[in-house]
């Protein structure tokens, strides 16, 4: 490993694209710390520093890279390009033009073309929503940017200024994947996960006086963190093979076994992270929703505001480890549905031994996948609602600890989509670096 280090060091293009990509990420770490125009500084604290902080604010912060805490140009991230390319995943099996026009010379980058276009309305909503959610978790309502909705001057600088923050941090990502190593839009993610990272490891640290309990965090979150690499990279590198026949074929005076001993690989967990964001957004709506007509205490939209607004109770957890579940299942059918691996099988020839090609090929392969998506889907589910794990056994270690602070929390640290982020990011990356290794006739990273 560290001598492949070194041999990736040496060799001058590949260094100068881990440096390229190093420039851009600090470029990014610098953007972060821009402000939004308008933006009230002590209302913003409040937010992040009251009971609400255990919430939603401080998953985004944190999957921002800090970017939320400032309230920067940067606080949206690069999630609504993300929202606009798996709205265009899911649109291409169900729109015919769309899926005539993937396969079209050309169509790939006309799609993309379409999903910047996309991000732009994506970027405005979520500005919006934040800026709502912001407000309702504000400690007497009081709104983090002053005036926003009634100036209309003030109003339509902030969502413009939010808007291009997104596009400048998705060019910066797409800088990354043409000049740099890795893909850009990930690692961009990722930097921001990692430099937000130790921060949240010594507020969880200082935030109860007490040296046995701060000895208990660190524990737990070693611990946490160990079991979650361990589970993560078991399940998403696990792999389900189809083996795959093709037919004889002849060439001249010859024939051919074509494709002997080949297989269709089928992950275990195909997904990724998407149905964890997917829940997340979605999951936050009701508390938005509600927030927005200021409900008085004990009111039952005040508790949808407390449950979904500060993600405590059985029912947010319950909720959001369903819902996971159920996007992982419906994102795995599409995308399985999309690779339309039946009916290249049967152009090229090929057969799985016992099925007949065609429309039971088809039916195996999603049946396969379905039941394997099952452990991936309640992996992803379990990883979702970690934190909610922790808080219920430390209310049994600490029954009279009623503090729902996020920083006492050792699985907010690393939120559970933020590590499978991060060691997805690092498997692909060091990939990628092994694969400009192994051209130039060097022994890469993964053996």
């Amino acid at each position: 490993m560290i001598q492949a280090m070194r041999n990736a060091w040496r060799l001058p293009d590949v260094r100068n694209k881990l440096l390229f990509t190093l420039f851009i990420l600090v470029i990014y770490q610098f953007a972060i710390h821009v402000p939004v125009v308008g933006v009230d500084r002590d209302a913003l604290q409040s937010v992040m520093q009251s009971d609400a902080a255990s919430g939603i604010a401080n998953v985004l912060n944190l999957l921002s890279g800090g970017a939320v805490a400032n309230f920067s140009v940067l606080a949206n991230g690069v999630y609504p390009y993300i929202t606009a390319s798996i709205i265009f995943q899911l649109l291409i099996p169900i729109v015919p033009a769309l899926e005539a026009m993937q396969r079209e010379p050309g169509g790939q980058e006309r799609i993309q073309r379409y999903t910047y276009f996309l991000a732009i309305p994506m970027a405005v909503l979520q500005s919006l929503a934040q800026i709502s959610l912001f407000t309702a978790l504000s400690p007497g309502g009081t709104p983090i940017i002053p005036g926003f909705g009634q100036d209309i001057i003030l109003t339509l600088s902030v969502i413009v200024t939010m808007t291009a923050g997104t596009m400048f941090a998705v060019w910066l990502g797409e800088l990354i994947t043409e000049q740099g190593i890795g893909n850009g839009i990930s690692i961009i993610i990722f930097a921001g996960i990692v430099a937000r990272t130790p921060y949240n490891l010594f507020a969880m640290i200082t935030s109860n006086p007490e040296p046995a309990r701060a000895i208990y965090n660190i524990v737990f979150f070693i611990v946490i963190v160990l079991v979650s690499l361990i589970a993560i990279i078991y399940i998403q590198e696990g792999v389900r093979r189809i083996p795959v026949q093709y037919g004889k074929r002849v060439r001249g005076n010859k024939q051919y076994q074509m494709g002997r001993g080949q297989h269709i690989p089928l992950k275990v967990n195909p997904v990724g992270m998407i149905p964890l964001i997917f829940s997340q957004a979605i999951i936050a709506f009701p508390a938005v929703i509600a927030g927005l007509f200021q409900p008085a205490a004990g009111t039952f939209l005040w508790s949808i505001q407390n449950t979904f607004g500060n993600q405590q109770g059985i029912v947010y957890w319950g909720t959001f480890f369903l819902m996971t579940v159920g996007f992982t299942f419906f994102y795995a059918d599409v995308m399985v549905g999309n690779y339309k691996l039946a009916e290249t099988l049967q152009r090229q020839g090929g057969f799985i031994p016992g099925i007949r090609p065609g429309k039971k090929t088809e039916d195996y392969i999603l049946k396969t996948t379905r039941r394997i998506t099952l452990v991936g889907a309640l992996f992803l589910g379990i990883i979702a609602i970690v934190p909610g794990i922790v808080s219920f056994i430390n209310s049994i270690f600490f029954p009279l600890e009623v503090s729902t602070n996020f920083a006492s929390n050792p699985a907010n640290v690393l939120a559970g989509s933020a590590l499978i982020i991060v060691v997805g990011v690092v498997i692909d990356t060091l990939r990628q670096l092994e694969a400009q290794l192994v051209m130039r006739n060097y022994e890469g990273f993964m053996k």
